[in-house]
């Protein structure tokens, strides 16, 4: 490969909450490990890989010059976003008017969701549902309605649409938040299934905030399908979110963007995220997307794909022939792994509780699923060199699941 993927990266003392957050009382992070075993961060959902050099190089270059002051984002900010959008998601038509900043993907859906509700409204998402979106909406007075995500006989997480209408109905809901692909269970979700969820909301007029900050971490095999792609209603009725943060691991220099073609949403949204005054964009976060997406960047994201869809095929393979009673989903997009733990439990008569922190006590800083509506689950960052998963699958084999 031409670059690095294999190299441990030290990020102990750099600001990486996923490493020296570990063990700070009330953080929310998962508990240092114990004397003899060094941290595998595996919890929150960003890379353990440099970024592509191009992203360094841009805001470098940019930084010699001694002048910070107020700015405009370049043309080539906006060129860059049409251009990544063109060539990965096929997406035709896109101009600068369609594309806002915003400070972060999560601040766009309220952004959106201030829009399209009012306060103590009721939003369909689905279930299990990201920590984030959680956390969002009942800050700012939203009430969540899911609709349980179910898996088929190939077992593949597939959406309930009758489930989906009942509660839309019965809740009188007109906004729906959709993560595509979705986080924690890492489906890419089918042209037939987006259609028909559009459909849905359609009849029933329910506007959507399509989450799409991992729609270049497809694994090998499947592809994105941008939600608006799907028919001129769903262009019209979906603020689209995305970000070069996930792909790049960039989320600490702050920075997303909005896809809107409505353009009575658009200058809604655009006069709702201004009432703040903080939705701005910073001057080498702009730079920083510029780097991302040079072709350097397109063909970083190619490696990194191969990367991490070998590393999902070991953990999926290793937990299946090792660890009895512990099932997963194969992913199709995204670095996460939702691991059910349910029958193990109940076989060892254990709780997801000693589950999390036997592998915490290790090293395996990996994650409470209850966070994300996984009743008895833990969700597994995969973004790391091979011989780490490997590494943690070992210590989760001799200390957790088979000790």
């Amino acid at each position: 490969m031409k670059y690095d993927f294999t190299t441990i990266m030290d990020r102990r003392g750099m600001d990486a909450i996923a490493v020296d957050g570990l063990g700070v009382p009330g953080s929310g992070c998962p508990d240092a490990p114990k004397d003899g075993f060094d941290p595998i961060p595996m919890w929150v959902a960003d890379m353990n890989f440099a970024t592509v050099p191009t992203v360094q190089e841009a805001m470098i270059e940019r930084a010699k010059h001694p002048a910070y002051g107020y700015f405009s984002p370049r043309k080539e900010y906006f060129d860059s976003i049409i251009k990544w959008q063109e060539t990965r998601n096929h997406v035709q038509g896109l101009t600068p008017e369609a594309i806002g900043y915003e400070n972060g993907v999560l601040g766009g859906v309220i952004t959106a969701l201030n829009v399209f509700c009012s306060k103590g409204d009721k939003v369909l998402l689905h279930s299990p549902t990201y920590v984030g979106f959680t956390q969002c909406m009942t800050n700012n007075g939203y009430d969540m309605v899911l609709s349980p995500l179910k898996k088929d006989r190939d077992n593949i997480w597939r959406m309930d649409f009758q489930d989906m209408e009942k509660k839309i109905v019965e809740n009188k809901i007109h906004a729906a938040v959709f993560c595509s692909p979705h986080n924690p269970c890492g489906r890419v979700w089918e042209r037939w299934e987006l259609e028909e969820a559009m459909e849905l909301f359609k009849k029933h007029d329910v506007f959507v905030i399509s989450d799409e900050i991992w729609s270049d971490l497809t694994l090998e095999g499947y592809h994105h399908i941008p939600t608006q792609s799907v028919s001129e209603d769903a262009r019209m009725r979906t603020v689209a979110l995305y970000a070069p943060s996930k792909t790049f691991n960039l989320a600490g220099l702050v920075g997303s963007y909005h896809i809107v073609y409505n353009k009575w949403i658009r200058e809604r949204m655009e006069k709702e995220s201004s009432l703040s005054h903080y939705n701005s964009m910073n001057v080498l976060s702009m730079y920083a997307l510029i780097g991302a997406y040079k072709p350097e960047g397109y063909e970083w994201v190619d490696e990194l794909r191969e990367v991490l869809t070998e590393n999902v095929d070991y953990a999926c393979g290793y937990i299946r022939e090792h660890f009895k009673g512990v099932k997963v989903s194969r992913p199709q997009g995204t670095y996460m792994l939702f691991a059910d733990c349910t029958d193990w439990c109940r076989e060892k008569e254990k709780t997801i509780d000693d589950v999390i922190h036997a592998g915490w006590d290790v090293g395996v800083a990996w994650q409470d699923g209850r966070q994300f509506h996984g009743p008895c689950h833990v969700r597994i960052n995969l973004a790391l060199p091979l011989s780490r998963v490997k590494e943690a699958l070992e210590r989760m084999d001799r200390y957790v699941f088979n000790a």
